[in-house]
């Protein structure tokens, strides 16, 4: 159990999540797709209610809704709370698909996602249901907007050339290096962000081209804007308030805390196939975590060490909620929703609705 002086009243463990259903949402008629309209894609910061929020539309259309995760961290295995995957319960209510599909020790990337996605929004849409895709890793989206360039794939030797530089100038010397080569992926990174510092300059030193490049489809076929044709239509869940996220994202951070998450951190150290370079231990969380227990070598963390691990991961969920929000900005033809508002849901549903059935007339 946590001990009680981390929970704090602005910071005590959130709520369950609630189902809202719209006035008026239920209809006698079912509202039908056409071909035009093909999914709707809800994105948001982390800790900003999508998960609440498909609930609320899969409950208040009388049309069949099916949730496409779009979350690199949901993907895997054993690794449910420190993500705040959807419960047993929400998943048997609502059909999710690509949650809990690998292994920690395995890895997933945009192109694959955007592969699986695609079957999955035919396979939806032949079986009369709503393709909705919900998540935060808005590369993942990007990707399926407007398409990738093929990337170089991973190279072990260039990785291990990256680290060492790394452990010998630190992240932020290579963070400052890659905004010499690519100044516009080295932007949107922190610069202790070592995972995405150190792919985008594995891209650079294979492909001799930046990052960035390869993200605006800078080919001569580049793929059809979606959002602009009507394909799909992506409602994101943004605030101006900060303090109001910040908060969210304290609470659930111990809630994660009170609820086990050392313990299924623990479990996945216990593996012994697992460390801290794979992509699924470097999720926000559980790289803080993996760094205290590491620390701790199999005793209990005193309350200083508690602490602290609650200071850095909450630090480090505001950082990756600042990152999603620049991701989310820079995107065309998104359609704000104020996740803060008292009405949120309502106002998704609606919309929604409304997209449905323009589509259908």
């Amino acid at each position: 159990m946590l001990p009680g002086f981390l929970l704090s009243p602005l910071a005590r463990p959130c709520p369950a999540r609630q189902t809202f259903i719209a006035p008026g949402a239920r209809a006698e008629r079912p509202l039908h797709m056409t071909a035009h309209l093909r999914y709707i894609a809800l994105a948001g910061p982390t800790a900003s209610g999508k998960t609440a929020a498909a609930l609320a539309v899969a409950a208040a259309l009388p049309t069949p809704v099916e949730v496409v995760s779009v979350d690199s961290a949901l993907v895997y295995r054993g690794m449910d709370i420190g993500t705040a995957k959807p419960t047993p319960d929400e998943r048997a209510a609502v059909p999710h698909h690509l949650i809990d599909i690998l292994d920690p020790a395995e890895r997933y990337s945009a192109a694959a996602f955007v592969a699986d996605a695609q079957r999955l929004i035919g396979q939806i849409r032949q079986r009369g249901a709503l393709p909705l895709l919900v998540g935060g890793t808005m590369l993942y989206f990007k990707a399926l907007f407007d398409g990738l360039d093929a990337m170089p794939a991973a190279d072990p030797e260039l990785r291990r050339r990256i680290d060492a530089e790394a452990a010998e100038h630190g992240w932020p010397a290579m963070h400052a290096r890659l905004a010499n080569v690519d100044p516009d992926t080295a932007a949107r990174l922190a610069p202790a962000d070592s995972q995405r510092i150190q792919r985008a300059l594995e891209v650079w030193m294979s492909s001799g081209r930046p990052l960035s490049a390869f993200h605006r489809r800078e080919g001569e076929h580049p793929a059809p804007d979606t959002l602009a044709s009507g394909e799909a239509l992506l409602l994101s869940l943004e605030t101006e308030d900060r303090a109001w996220l910040h908060a969210r994202i304290a609470q659930r951070f111990d809630a994660m805390l009170a609820g086990g998450f050392l313990d299924e951190v623990g479990r996945l150290r216990q593996r012994g196939d697992l460390d801290p370079a794979l992509p699924s231990i470097r999720c926000v969380g559980y790289r803080q975590a993996w760094e205290m227990l590491d620390a701790t070598q199999g005793r209990l963390p005193t309350r200083a060490e508690l602490a602290e691990l609650r200071e850095r991961g909450v630090a480090a969920t505001r950082q990756l909620a600042k990152r999603q929000i620049t991701w989310l900005r820079s995107m065309r033809r998104r359609e704000v929703i104020a996740c803060d508002a008292t009405a949120a849901a309502d106002q998704i549903v609606a919309r929604v609705r409304q997209a449905l059935a323009k589509d259908g007339a």
